[in-house]
């Protein structure tokens, strides 16, 4: 089995679980930090000559991280292409161990089955708290509707204030976003890389949790230890 992924949380799911069956990743599949593959470009723009010239069984992908044309190319040069949706942690679970079979794996790996006991029972926190989530700056962008860093912020006590809005990833200006007056600000280090440098000096008086965007946005391997690094992280955070 030829494996390519154009998504970095697939790509570290099938690297750990079946070893060799990856062939190709993007650019930004970090994880696992030692993969040893032909880098095919970013996840918004995938280089196809690259992808189909190492001749795979199956290229993996997501539907919001990749562009539907570049799928669609890959399928009418006779590729399968599988894609994801994933918009909650359960989704999570059901969708990776999709992946999982279609790349050939024999059974479920250990790792997928203590990622969903970490997540049957997550700490209740003893309040909840309402946050905004940007994901981006210049413009900034926050987290909307309907997605799966939302759920996990839920599971762990935070409520989005923006989980109402029509768009699932809303621009909204800056002094928008202080007037909803949010219990907190999370900040994760991807997409955009929020640091304690920048970042939460644009939201003077209002605690801000630095996060671990893998922790956030990823579904793989990392689910696992989600729950205890982002609970601390939203824990430090207080007012």
């Amino acid at each position: 089995m030829r494996v390519v992924s154009l998504v970095p949380s697939l790509t570290e799911a099938v690297a750990v679980s079946l070893p060799g069956v990856l062939v190709g990743a993007t650019d930004w599949c970090s994880h696992p930090p030692d993969l040893d593959v032909t880098r095919v470009g970013g996840t918004k723009n995938p280089a196809l000559d690259p992808v189909l010239a190492l001749a795979p069984d199956l290229v993996i992908a997501n539907e919001e991280e990749n562009r539907a044309p570049d799928l669609t190319a890959l399928r009418e040069a006779g590729v399968e292409v599988l894609v994801t949706e994933v918009r909650d942690v359960p989704q999570a679970f059901a969708e990776l161990a999709r992946v999982l079979d279609a790349c050939g794996a024999p059974s479920r790996p250990r790792w997928l089955d203590e990622a969903e006991r970490a997540w049957a029972g997550p700490p209740e926190p003893e309040h909840r708290r309402t946050a905004v989530v940007p994901v981006w700056r210049r413009p900034w962008m926050v987290l909307g509707r309907d997605t799966f860093a939302g759920d996990v912020l839920s599971r762990l006590g935070v409520d989005n204030a923006y989980a109402t809005h029509a768009e699932r990833y809303p621009r909204a200006p800056l002094d928008e976003l202080r007037s909803t007056a949010p219990d907190l600000v999370v900040l994760p280090d991807e997409p955009y890389r929020f640091t304690a440098d920048d970042g939460p000096e644009a939201f003077t008086g209002l605690p801000c949790a630095l996060v671990s965007g893998r922790h956030l946005t990823w579904y793989g391997p990392s689910l696992g230890e989600a729950p205890r690094v982002l609970g601390a992280a939203l824990r430090a955070a207080r007012r």
